[in-house]
């Protein structure tokens, strides 16, 4: 079984840092993918940003490109989120999410395997 626990949400001013990182469990496998989504309320939980494990090669949603960046650390089988610049737009709550396979999708169906949330939330 397959877990995801975050980490690193808070309070951060406008024009502020966070890292967010997420550490997964119970992996057999090196071919799968590991993203961020964000999700305010009432709103759909929306892509931010996608790892391939193998390769480390990072995909961003446009409104983060230059902003964010994503990476990862093998021996920890954890995944990070360095978040800068942050604007009010980047509040919500973020969610780890991994899914089998190389393919990056920022269709969250297709994603297996889901953290509880960590939240984040900017202040002006």
């Amino acid at each position: 079984q397959v877990r995801l626990l975050e980490s690193g949400g808070g309070l951060v001013q406008a024009g502020g840092s966070l890292r967010l990182s997420c550490a997964a469990s119970g992996r057999t496998s090196s071919s799968y993918v590991m993203a961020w989504f964000r999700q305010t309320p009432g709103k759909e939980r929306e892509f931010v940003s996608a790892i391939r494990w193998t390769s480390g090669s990072g995909y961003y949603r446009d409104s983060v490109k230059g902003r964010f960046a994503i990476s990862r650390d093998n021996a920890k089988s954890t995944v990070y989120l360095q978040m800068n610049s942050l604007s009010h737009d980047s509040a919500g709550d973020y969610y780890c999410a991994a899914k089998d396979g190389l393919v990056v999708t920022t269709d969250l169906s297709e994603y297996n395997y889901w953290g509880q949330g960590t939240q984040v939330t900017v202040s002006s």
